[in-house]
């Protein structure tokens, strides 16, 4: 693996400083996070997974959902036949309830699975830091599987909550299938089809669903076609739950019960923070296209109109290029962390670096450009480029289609504010 001092991923570097701002007391893994630039993709799973499994670097967040016939056709959230003995209260009803035990959560996902064998359960409770979940390895006679649940809140109506139940571009991930639906009550659930790896080296498929419900209640499950996440060997062709199985999983009762039961972090914003008059975020995708050279490029796919990050796959007529931009404000305070000795300093203070070298989890021949700047003000935008048309591709060409001086350009723009 190439040191990746020499040359790092910069949106893996953003996750890590993210991380280190947020108080959160370890180094992420950051050969395991390159693939994390894809906001809406990536670093999402990632994320689920590592609430799931209740790593160390677990931060309490979930990801993916679709379609639903709830019973009894009332439009009401279904009332399981599994109980944790809370009361079923909205997130912000008072009192709150009594928190459920790492072992109630046990004994729900064992009631809700279909027939079959259950053992290695693990699971934190309610009042267990950093937050709830339960695992398992479940087996319906067709071979044993993982199979996790975790659960969390989002700020009801965010760009948070929005991108939990889209679908991600396939630019950053390898699925089948992915499908997003909004329930009678409001949720909306998305259910996708997928593999552990992105670049599909182990053929260990992922299967995994989101419920995110109008209060910011967040329920994730995933499940693998082995008995393990990782490292273990596959025991079935799929995941034991159909996408129907997952959805209706997804929707019990009883998780969002455990949720509302999950104490209320105070230091939570009640929503997106509303944007300053002078530096409103931008749609970066048709930012990025609008700051091409003219004439000469096709874009043959884009990340839509996120703001934060956004990507272009684009195409000279000599082969694809994934084009990722990256634009954050307020980072004058990890500066050190991502500009070295070798950065240049311009006139107005904004620094400037270069890397250029090969794509640490891109294939054969993949190289990777990137120009990151961070203005005075702590405003910063990187943008990167690749030989080839997704992050774990082969090469499509020898280099990217645009030169270090052009994304340079590109990257100092003013039009990343308005």
């Amino acid at each position: 693996m190439p040191d990746v001092e020499q040359h790092s991923d910069p949106f893996e570097e953003q996750l890590s400083a993210d991380l280190r701002r947020a108080g959160a007391g370890f180094d992420a893994d950051r050969a395991a996070l390159v693939a994390a630039g894809a906001v809406r993709g990536r670093r999402r799973l990632l994320r689920r997974r590592a609430a799931v499994v209740g790593g160390a670097a677990s931060l309490a967040l979930v990801g993916l959902g679709g379609a639903l016939v709830l019973p009894g056709g009332n439009g009401s959230a279904p009332r399981d036949e599994a109980s944790v003995g809370t009361s079923g209260h909205s997130p912000t009803a008072t009192p709150a309830p009594a928190p459920v035990s790492g072992d109630a959560l046990i004994r729900a996902l064992e009631k809700l699975l279909p027939e079959g064998t259950f053992s290695k359960a693990e699971a934190r409770g309610t009042d267990e830091e950093p937050g709830p979940y339960v695992s398992a390895v479940y087996d319906d006679g067709k071979g044993a599987a993982a199979i996790g649940v975790s659960l969390g809140r989002v700020r009801p109506g965010s760009d948070e909550a929005r991108q939990r139940t889209e679908c991600p571009g396939k630019v950053f991930m390898h699925y089948d299938a992915c499908g997003t639906t909004r329930l009678p009550d409001g949720s909306v659930v998305m259910v996708m089809q997928g593999y552990e790896y992105p670049d599909r080296r182990v053929d260990t498929k992922l299967w995994s669903a989101e419920l995110v419900t109008p209060e910011g209640q967040q329920v994730g499950i995933s499940e693998w076609n082995a008995a393990a996440e990782k490292d273990a060997p596959i025991t079935r062709p799929e995941p034991p739950l159909s996408a129907s199985e997952l959805r209706r999983l997804a929707a019990a009762r009883v998780w969002r019960d455990a949720v509302d039961a999950m104490p209320e972090d105070p230091g939570r914003p009640a929503g997106d923070p509303t944007p300053s008059a002078t530096r409103r975020a931008v749609a970066v995708a048709p930012t990025l296209r609008g700051l091409l050279p003219k004439g000469r490029l096709t874009v043959s796919e884009d990340s839509g109109d996120d703001t934060g990050f956004g990507y272009l796959v684009v195409d000279d007529g000599k082969g694809r290029c994934l084009v990722q931009v990256n634009v954050q404000d307020d980072m004058s305070d990890v500066a050190d962390d991502l500009f070295g000795s070798g950065s240049e300093k311009l006139p107005d203070g904004t620094r400037v670096a270069v890397h250029q070298g090969p794509s640490e989890k891109g294939g054969a021949g993949a190289v990777m450009w990137t120009v990151d700047t961070l203005r005075s003000d702590g405003r910063r935008v990187v943008i990167s480029e690749l030989n080839s048309g997704a992050p774990h591709d082969a090469a499509t060409r020898t280099t990217p289609a645009l030169t270090v001086r052009q994304l340079r350009t590109i990257a100092l723009s003013a039009k990343w504010w308005r």
